[in-house]
């Protein structure tokens, strides 16, 4: 939780949004915490994923950034599990229960293909939420910026606590083997009110060193309005 409450005062002040056009700037992880990997996407965005010191083997931190700062940041395990996860736009916090009914599991979906999960997230802004689907293999890979990638399809629906559904999507996404790690593609997400697409398919990739890594700014789609919602973890 330290880690989480540090990424928050990372929110940029609008002078410093102001001089993007002057000078990019870099965004700073918490003290005793080391990004690998900055991934921009199609829908104005851009990730670091990271690792910190004293966290329990195999977690994997993410934050998202888009034009305003901070739009996300949270946790996975070895598994992608979603451990923790903090949504700024829409105002909430959730964490995993302690003993889901059908834990998500990386190395299920490597080996046999296919991986099913039904857990519940714990918040005290929303209570809690059923999260029900699978994820496949399609079989198909791509490369991206040079990172190879295997392709997923997906189905997901997001239950209240009295098994109503808020909403469900399905699309494509995309896994990396190296970072045991999902990213996001091409979806639709429908709730009782409403059905839209998004593409936040990965476009780069810089890692240590190299141009754009850990850059605090998207470089692609920005400038459209996007919806606030959230859909979880992804």
């Amino acid at each position: 939780m330290r880690v989480l409450m540090t990424l928050l005062l990372a929110l940029p002040a609008p002078a410093v949004l102001a001089q993007e056009t002057i000078a990019p700037r870099l965004f700073s992880l918490p003290a005793g915490c080391t990004a690998f990997v900055t991934m921009q996407s199609a829908a104005c965005g851009v990730t670091h994923a990271f690792t910190c010191e004293g966290d329990p083997e195999g977690l994997l931190r993410r934050v998202d950034l888009d034009e305003g700062g901070v739009s996300y940041f949270g946790a996975i395990d070895a598994e992608t599990q979603w451990i923790e996860s903090t949504h700024v736009l829409a105002g909430h916090s959730e964490r995993l229960e302690a003993e889901p009914v059908d834990r998500a599991s990386f190395s299920t979906l490597l080996e046999t293909g296919v991986d099913t999960y039904d857990f519940k997230t714990l918040s005290d802004e929303v209570g809690v939420t059923r999260f029900v689907g699978q994820d496949r293999l399609t079989g198909q890979t791509v490369t991206i910026d040079g990172v190879v990638l295997d392709e997923t399809e997906y189905a997901i629906r997001a239950l209240d606590a009295r098994g109503t559904e808020m909403w469900r999507s399905a699309g494509h996404e995309f896994i990396s083997r190296d970072f045991r790690m999902f990213m996001s593609g091409v979806s639709t997400t429908t709730t009782p009110d409403d059905s839209w697409e998004t593409d936040d398919s990965p476009m780069e990739f810089a890692f240590p060193g190299e141009p754009g890594f850990m850059s605090g700014s998207p470089k692609f789609g920005c400038g459209v309005v996007l919806s606030s919602f959230s859909v979880g973890g992804e």
